[in-house]
């Protein structure tokens, strides 16, 4: 019997959950759509999880199902749930299901669509990640510099800056790189998502990006499955526009959690800290799909909210495993008032190599991690006793730990409206240059706010410059 021609209908309703009876026909197979033909004006679509029995199917609901009632009628697609790609969708806001939600024109009819479940490229066909994505933002570009083509993470909870961060690569990718950003809104707040949308119409990178939602306010197969959708949509720049492509996802925890809501509505039997037990399948799964191709880069940034700030958390574990750069954001220094807030000495990079970045990159690297991590060690001493009871070496160590932290902050694009202060974006020379003169003492005498949010170190030269001159005439 045709599978497309099939149709059955609504047996029971738990939430998200709908199982569907196919009386005497076959089964749809498991990832494909149903769409349920009810009398509401919004679509709802379901995605086959699995056969219970020889005639009934467990499906996942991708939009909310009040209303659905027992016995209403459900069809069969017998293809998974496919999305609009291509040139067509820059600049376009699409829900999970490919449907337009920022009220502009429809898409054109002869806008081509692709499944959400595609394999990942082949081992043989990848290529690794080597060439070094620069972001313009100094502290990740000198301890934790990411690969072009290769998969990065922002660790931190709430209010640290996660998303402010993704929104500033953005920027570095269309100015830079000139290629295509994807943003995946993964469980996002609806308030977060109209800013970001009104902030890329203003600032002129939204004719390059395309922005895929899935809310906080949406069901949880929506969230679990708008990942997939922006994953589709970035594959198909990669293999058929051989295109580089800057892959955003805020945040990737949200996607875990869904799953962890889809389980229990399952009735699957928790696992540790009550996490889903096809946790680590799900994670690898979405991320083995995000690599690169010979010709095209898919270079992934992902936010990852951390819950109660704990870093063994399993969803946390399970999402670093994957990643090439671990980006860690600091409360402390978030409170301290250091934008961005990353933390350099928990924050790691495969690239930090002297093969990669070279020896020299290498070089400044450590010696900044060593004068951070003394500096550390030193500030529950400096705490009880003040900083003139340490020996001269340590108060030299300090004292420049001090100005490198300060210049290792730096105002961005996206903060520009709140915060007056126009947006710098620094090469990795000049960062390599600045930390090196610091390391070296040049920076030794100079006031510390000389080199708090600025950008390159002539500007603090500036800075310091017209402060002395200040002094000279009072």
């Amino acid at each position: 019997m045709d599978i497309v021609a099939s149709a059955g209908v609504v047996v029971s309703v738990r939430g998200a959950v709908v199982d569907v009876s196919f009386n005497g026909q076959v089964l749809p197979p498991i990832n494909t759509a149903l769409v349920v033909e009810w009398d509401r004006p919004e679509p709802l679509v379901l995605e086959v999880h699995s056969h219970i029995d020889p005639v009934t199917v467990c499906g996942i609901a991708l939009q909310a199902t009040a209303g659905l009632a027992r016995n209403t009628r459900v069809r069969a697609t017998g293809a998974p749930i496919s999305v609009p790609v291509g040139d067509a969708i820059l600049g376009r806001l699409l829900d999970v299901v490919g449907t337009v939600r920022d009220r502009g024109p429809a898409l054109p009819s002869d806008t081509p669509r692709r499944g959400i479940h595609n394999p990942p490229p082949a081992l043989e066909d990848e290529t690794a990640a080597t060439a070094v994505f620069e972001t313009g933002i100094k502290v990740i570009d000198l301890l934790a510099p990411l690969a072009q083509g290769g998969k990065a993470a922002m660790f931190g909870g709430a209010g640290v800056g996660k998303t402010v961060l993704v929104m500033e690569l953005i920027h570095a990718m269309v100015e830079k790189y000139q290629g295509i950003s994807v943003f995946a809104g993964v469980g996002e707040r609806s308030r977060e998502g109209h800013e970001l949308l009104t902030e890329m119409q203003g600032s002129g990178v939204l004719a390059r990006t395309v922005l895929v939602y899935g809310q906080m306010n949406e069901p949880p197969g929506a969230r679990w499955r708008v990942p997939l959708t922006a994953l589709t949509i970035a594959e198909y720049f990669r293999d058929q526009k051989h295109q580089n492509v800057l892959l955003l996802m805020d945040n990737v925890f949200r996607f875990v959690q869904a799953g962890s809501e889809v389980s229990s509505l399952l009735g699957r039997l928790p696992s540790r800290v009550g996490y889903q037990p096809t946790l680590a399948t799900e994670v690898a799964s979405l991320q083995e799909r995000i690599a690169s191709v010979a010709g095209a880069a898919v270079t992934a940034i992902q936010a990852v909210y951390v819950p109660a700030d704990d870093f063994t958390d399993p969803a946390v574990t399970a999402i670093s495993s994957h990643m090439d750069s671990i980006i860690m954001l600091s409360r402390t220094l978030a409170a301290e008032g250091f934008y961005p807030a990353v933390d350099p000495l928990a924050s790691s990079s495969m690239l930090l190599d002297p093969l990669v970045v070279g020896e020299e990159h290498y070089r400044i690297a450590e010696r900044a991690r060593e004068a951070l991590a003394r500096f550390k060690d030193l500030k529950d001493i400096i705490a009880l006793l003040g900083v003139e009871e340490l020996g001269a070496n340590d108060r030299l160590i300090v004292k420049r730990a001090r100005r490198l932290q300060r210049f290792l902050s730096q105002p961005f694009t996206v903060t520009e409206a709140f915060t007056g202060t126009p947006g710098r974006s620094v090469r990795r020379a000049d960062t390599l240059a600045g930390c090196r003169a610091i390391l070296d003492g040049e920076a030794d005498n100079w006031a510390e706010s000389s080199l708090y949010m600025i950008g390159t170190l002539d500007e603090a030269r500036q800075k310091e410059a017209a402060a002395v001159k200040t002094e000279g005439v009072s």
